[in-house]
Order: structure tokens, then C-alpha cells, then sequence
């Protein structure tokens, strides 16, 4: 699909705007699974400042939305109508603290636990275990091997949709289980992680444990999107998949994983519409064999073809 180009629109009413605004934008290569139609537009900004001028420019007819690393991301085959911001090189810095780290929303979560255990601070090793950035894991309440962004948040700054920076807490944060309960047209910029003092070489060992352990048990390297539903309370998405009997099923060019069967892969060709068909069959055949609707974690955006 080929939308109308109003990149030049956007920019007049952004004077001064420094960070490209692309029409027609192709997504696929910015998701991890490497399959979906482009961006209306993908506008790039420089920094924060950059970010909040076209924020408060951006008209309110004008839909957006906000990527990463695009790593929980499915776009469909149609392409996303509106603007796509993505949080590029001048969200990526990482500095630590004393105790504490602060990393920009596009810095990739490996990276901040990498920082936060040469610094010596411990309590950031779960970072490793979650593969995006900073933004998604403030947005999702990012999880993995025992530990919660929650667990260790101080306070993010955010650009507001009229273009106004705030400051968040914990309690504007309102984490739940992979959730946030800050306003949805919040743009994260960046965030502030406490942890306590710990050696570097017993936290990088810890870290390389979780390394090891993903590899072992999940398809990394893969063209995957992360975990593909959220775990039910007290269940386990993974063994609901594979008690309905959906480990290695097929559609198309997508399986569900036969290492791991919360993990959908592209084999080489798929369509977003067939890694979705893939996620509603395996819900549905969930739903049947145990009674659970399993929820979608990974963030499907845009139109169908």
C-alpha cells in the first residue's frame, strides 16, 4: 500500500523540525519478525526537543505512534496510516550513577544492564533478559527472570502530545503485570533505575547465565517478536500452547516455535497476516482445550491488506 505523501504539510507546520520526516517509510526492517507495509511517515527526531516541537505541532487529526527497536512489534501488511516516531541514536545515552543508571527510552535494555553491572549495581541483570529498549520496557512494565521495571524505577521523563516535558514517579507510573498505567500519548525519553551495591563480576556472571539460558530455550537469532502472549494468573502462556497441542503448528511461513511455544518465528516469507492468523488460531485452540483467552503481548499495529 502507497499513502499520500504529507510529509511536506508536517514540516511547514514544524519550522525548525532537525529530524527526517520519510514518506512512505518501510517498517519491515525495523521489526525483529521483518515482515509489514511502511509508515505513512516515519519521522526520526533529533532529540527531545526536536521531539516535543513536532509534538505540539503535530495536528490532532494526525495519528502517531511510537517504536523502538521493534522487537514486540508486529505491523501488518497494509502499513501504518499517520506517523511513526522512532527513537533513534539520540535516545541511546546510558550513564550511571552512584547506585543509579539513567538511559534514554532508545537505549537497548541489554545495554543498560551491561552499564548498571559495571557500575557495580545490582538489580538491572534482569534487563538482560529482555530484548528491546528502554521506552517498550517503561510502556509494558518489561519482566524476565525474576525481576520487573517497577522493581527498580525511580522516575521517567516523557513528552506530552502538546509537546510539554513531564516527570513520572512510580505512582504516575501505576505498574501492573506487563502494564503502565501512564496516559498512552505519553512519548517516553527517558528513565531513572535504582539498584544496591553488588560485585561487576558476580553481576556479568549473572548476566551471562541469562544469556545462556535464553539461548538454550528460546529462538534468538530468529526473526521472532518476544513472547507472544502474556502469562495468564498463576498459568504459564507457554504450556497452554503446548497442552492445546500447537508447538511446531503452521501457517503459512509462521510457526510457533518447537524450542519454545509462546514464541511465534517467521520462517522466511511470512506475512504479518499469517503470523496473525497463526497468534488467533493458537488462542483459539487454547481457549477450547483449557478455557483460557489468552492475551496478546506483542503490539500488532496498522492495516491489514
Amino acid at each position: 500500500m502507497t499513502f499520500p505523501d504529507i510529509t511536506p504539510f508536517l514540516r511547514a507546520g514544524a519550522a525548525g523540525l532537525r529530524g527526517p520526516l520519510e514518506a512512505n517509510a518501510p517498517l519491515a526492517p525495523l521489526s525483529w519478525f521483518r515482515t509489514g507495509g511502511p509508515a505513512q511517515v516515519l519521522f526520526s527526531p533529533e532529540d527531545e526537543a526536536d521531539l516535543s516541537l513536532f509534538m505540539a505541532a503535530l495536528p490532532a487529526d494526525v495519528p502517531w505512534l511510537v517504536i523502538g527497536l521493534g522487537s514486540n512489534l508486529l505491523v501488518r501488511d497494509g502499513g501504518v496510516p499517520g506517523v511513526v516516531i522512532r527513537l533513534g541514536r539520540g535516545f541511546q545515552d546510558i550513564a550511571a550513577d552512584g547506585l543509579a543508571v539513567s538511559a534514554g527510552a532508545g537505549a537497548p535494555d541489554v545495554k543498560v544492564a551491561r552499564a548498571a553491572a559495571e557500575a557495580g549495581i545490582r538489580g538491572l541483570a534482569f534487563l538482560r533478559g529482555i530484548p528491546g529498549a528502554v521506552g517498550g520496557a517503561l510502556r509494558m512494565n518489561g519482566g524476565a527472570y525474576g525481576g520487573e521495571v517497577k522493581d527498580v524505577f525511580v522516575s521517567a521523563r516523557a513528552v506530552a502530545r502538546d509537546g510539554r516535558v513531564v516527570t513520572l514517579g512510580p505512582a504516575e507510573m501505576a505498574f501492573a503485570y506487563r502494564r503502565c498505567g501512564a496516559p498512552a500519548d505519553l512519548v517516553f525519553t527517558q528513565a531513572r533505575f535504582a539498584g544496591s551495591a553488588g560485585d561487576p563480576a558476580e553481576i556479568l556472571a549473572e548476566m551471562q547465565k541469562i544469556t545462556e539460558q535464553r539461548s538454550a530455550t528460546q529462538p534468538v537469532n530468529t526473526r521472532t517478536g518476544g513472547s507472544t502472549f502474556k502469562n495468564p494468573p498463576g498459568r504459564s502462556a507457554w504450556q497452554l500452547v503446548d497442552g492445546a497441542g500447537c508447538r511446531g503448528l503452521t501457517i503459512g511461513a509462521a510457526q510457533v516455535s518447537p524450542l519454545h511455544t509462546n514464541f511465534l518465528v517467521n520462517l522466511g516469507g511470512a506475512t504479518a497476516a499469517d503470523i496473525e492468523t497463526l497468534g488467533e488460531t493458537v488462542r483459539e485452540r487454547v481457549k477450547a482445550t483449557s478455557g483460557v483467552e489468552l492475551e496478546w503481548e506483542i503490539k500488532r499495529v496498522g492495516v491489514p491488506v
